[in-house]
């Protein structure tokens, strides 16, 4: 199933998606909610409903009358207000090649187990614009990740169990500004004002029965589910990055044992992966440079359009737009 979050009449309308239309899912069934906090919290309940509604819209016993054309409808991310929003680093390559462009030796920590760090759950976009500040521009970097929302409550989960709490997959594109980022993290603290201003979600949830057929391995010694999904970036209708969602190094499943331990995830959690390799400008450039010292660096800048694709998830566009403030902490630094 496909599920989005759009605006009907000023409110925020969670719905499924059949082919061109949206169907709300409280006209789906009476004991289905309106919003995706909600669904999420009633999960298992809700579900058997949910699965349903395919079958009965397919069979036209649900009239489009009262489907919403998707083309026409403002989308939001699917999960407006998570409970919480970690962000993995779950790529060998991207860490490999990022460590490599800087000269330095990789971690042999990443391979004994899988990090994550908490960013700003209140600063969830969808697709449209992305407001960013003067300092934002200094350096502002794209990272093509997917991630998942947690649909049930659980502490200490075992790999083994963990894709049970797993309600779907979804585009991210965790926005960096790279100048904030660095300078913070010389203090051994952050990336906190690098990444807390902006977080992508979008244009849909895809539950996993839908992506059944993309299954793979994970890697050996590794536990989970992997998918075999394409992964694009293009900036202003150039693709910059093209990855694949399978060569995770760390799975979803492991993700979560991991953060759940001694930890209680709630219904409404977002996990990313963190970055697929060749996912952003800061490794891309850092290769350029290494390649040729006459390299131009690209950053993203005002005006600019971003999509990013991620196979049988959809495409999450993006433009980056100026806010009308002048305010600049890096003019405050003493």
């Amino acid at each position: 199933m496909q599920l989005a979050t759009y605006m009907k009449d000023g409110h925020e309308q969670l719905a499924m998606v059949a082919g061109p239309w949206l169907y709300d899912l409280d006209g789906l069934h009476p004991e289905l909610p309106n919003n995706m906090s909600m669904l999420l919290q009633y999960w298992e309940e809700c579900f058997p409903f949910l699965a349903g509604a395919p079958i009965m819209i397919e069979e036209g016993k649900i009239s489009q009358r009262h489907a919403t054309p998707l083309a026409e409808a403002v989308l939001m991310a699917p999960v407006t207000h998570p409970t919480s929003c970690r962000d993995g680093y779950a790529f060998r390559q991207h860490v490999e090649t990022a460590r490599r462009n800087r000269k330095v030796p990789m971690i042999p920590e990443f391979d004994q187990f899988p990090v994550l760090y908490y960013t700003n759950h209140n600063a969830i976009l969808g697709p449209g614009d992305v407001p960013c500040m003067p300092d934002h521009f200094q350096k502002l970097d794209f990272e093509l990740e997917c991630a998942i929302v947690i649909c049930k409550e659980g502490r200490n989960i075992r790999a083994a169990d963990a894709d049970d709490y797993i309600a779907g997959l979804v585009i991210m594109n965790d926005l960096s500004a790279r100048t904030l980022q660095m300078e913070e993290m010389s203090l051994n603290l952050g990336p906190a004002k690098g990444k807390d201003f902006a977080t992508v979600l979008g244009p849909i949830l895809v539950t996993p029965d839908e992506l059944e057929d993309y299954l793979v391995p994970p890697p050996p010694g590794h536990s989970g589910k992997a998918y075999n999904l394409t992964m694009t970036c293009r900036v202003n209708g150039v693709e910059v990055s093209r990855g694949n969602l399978g060569d995770m190094s760390w799975t979803f499943a492991e993700l979560i044992e991991r953060a759940s331990y001694g930890v209680t995830l709630y219904p409404g959690d977002v996990i990313g992966s963190g970055t697929v390799g060749t996912g952003c400008f800061l490794e891309l450039n850092g290769t350029g440079r290494l390649q040729d010292p006459d390299y131009t660096e690209q950053w993203l800048l005002e005006g600019d359009e971003v999509e990013m694709e991620i196979e049988g998830l959809g495409i999450l566009r993006n433009t980056i737009v100026r806010e009308e403030d002048d305010f600049s902490l890096l003019a405050l630094k003493k």
